[in-house]
């Protein structure tokens, strides 16, 4: 008898030849899929060389290059000025906010270093100061400058007012006075005036913490105690002084140095003058006895 032996059965697995001819266009289309994801997910970012986001960031590095980098390094790395005797810090994650809060009050560029820098005019327009907190912001993550939204308290109630003011004097008035009228500090500091400090800028200083004041990030003060720490703000730079002067605002101290300098000063050069003016009666000698 002979055997049969059995039909061979045609492989399962495709060739090498049919799996070469697939991997090509399987990657192509895992490719087109990964960039249609990336397009979708991501739509604004990363915009390319020609989009507007790059347009403005190159802008600001040329502007910071020009104002900026003589003190805080060509590519924002902190550095000296004048040989040493001033150390300017890195900018580094600093944030849009902070950049917009400097730039826009004037503070920056500084005109010569010292232990407070004051408020100025600011040298930049708005586009200008836009483009250079593009410019920083883009080097590392930082405060944002925050939307209108969080600091608009233009609809602010009598009772957020009222909340915001003892946020205020709680977290506030050890440096900016009751009152918000400011007040000296250590080694030459002061904490400025507030009454005409916009809204925008006081939420973006109390993010960034600007010179010596410290940092109320959303971690450590909620955006609604901000927003009504601002109302209560805005409130004191609206109300009026009852009195007609408000001597800054002190409270019983300038009140008090009024009152003895200039009031009892007044009545002292009064009773002077009407001394002065009080005839003096000259006694004749009493003539001789015969």
């Amino acid at each position: 008898m002979h055997s049969v032996r059995p039909s061979a059965r045609p492989s399962a697995r495709p060739s090498a030849r049919f799996r070469s001819r697939l991997r090509l266009p399987v990657i192509g289309a895992a490719l087109v899929l990964l960039g249609l994801a990336y397009a979708v997910l991501v739509p604004n970012g990363a915009a390319g060389a020609d989009g507007p986001q790059s347009q403005q960031i190159e802008e600001g590095r040329k502007l910071f290059a020009v104002g900026c980098a003589s003190c805080h390094g060509l590519h924002a790395q902190g550095g000296t000025n004048g040989g040493g005797a001033f150390t300017a810090p890195s900018l580094i994650g600093v944030g849009a906010a902070a950049v917009d809060f400097q730039v826009s009050t004037g503070r920056m560029p500084a005109q010569q270093p010292g232990a407070q820098i004051p408020q100025k005019t600011p040298v930049y327009s708005q586009d200008e100061i836009a483009a250079l907190a593009a410019y920083v912001a883009s080097l590392a993550p930082g405060p944002a400058i925050p939307p209108a939204s969080s600091y608009d308290v233009s609809k602010a109630t009598q009772e957020e007012v009222t909340r915001g003011g003892l946020l205020f004097r709680t977290n506030c008035t050890a440096c900016h006075n009751f009152a918000g009228s400011g007040g000296a500090l250590p080694n030459g500091k002061y904490a400025p005036s507030l009454m005409a400090t916009t809204p925008r800028n006081i939420y973006q200083a109390m993010l960034t913490g600007p010179q010596q004041m410290p940092v109320f990030s959303d971690q450590v003060m909620r955006p609604e105690d901000k927003r009504d720490i601002i109302a209560y703000i805005v409130a004191l730079q609206q109300s009026k002084d009852p009195g007609g002067l408000g001597l800054g605002r002190l409270g019983p101290v300038s009140e008090g140095l009024w009152g003895w300098i200039i009031g009892i000063g007044l009545l002292v050069a009064v009773a002077v003058w009407i001394g002065s003016r009080v005839p003096t009666v000259r006694r004749e000698p009493d003539e001789p006895s015969h």
